[in-house]
This record gives C-alpha cells, sequence and structure tokens, in this order.
C-alpha cells in the first residue's frame, strides 16, 4: 500500500508547480498543496498498516521471516 500513498503524493507534487506556472485558479493550487499535505497521514498510516501485517504473518507462520 506505501507506493499507492507515495505515486499519489508525488502527482500532487508534479502538478503543483505544473498548476503554478500554467496560471490556474487559486483553488488549483490549494486542491494540489491539500492533496499532498493529506497524503503524509496517509503514507504513515499505511507504513503502520504493512508494519503491522507482516509482524502479524510472522506469528501465525513460524517459517516465514521478514527480511529489511
Amino acid at each position: 500500500m506505501v507506493p499507492f500513498a507515495l505515486g499519489g503524493m508525488a502527482l500532487f507534487a508534479i502538478a503543483l508547480p505544473v498548476v503554478w506556472l500554467a496560471g490556474a485558479p487559486d483553488y488549483w493550487l490549494w486542491t494540489c498543496l491539500a492533496g499532498l499535505l493529506w497524503g503524509i497521514p496517509g503514507l504513515l498510516t499505511m507504513m503502520r498498516h504493512d508494519a503491522n501485517r507482516r509482524r502479524r504473518r510472522a506469528l501465525s507462520h513460524p517459517r516465514f521471516e521478514v527480511h529489511s
């Protein structure tokens, strides 16, 4: 899930200067900024979710190993 959060944040980060340089309405800039900033808690949530999933899998399948 982390790649989806990073991908969304990257798209908003790319769109922000493009929209700014194109002279788009102000609310487009705020939309890009809001999407980028709301991606931060989403990314943190997905990182925690993936870590918990790896932990649960390791507990339920003793032969499963997590390599960082």
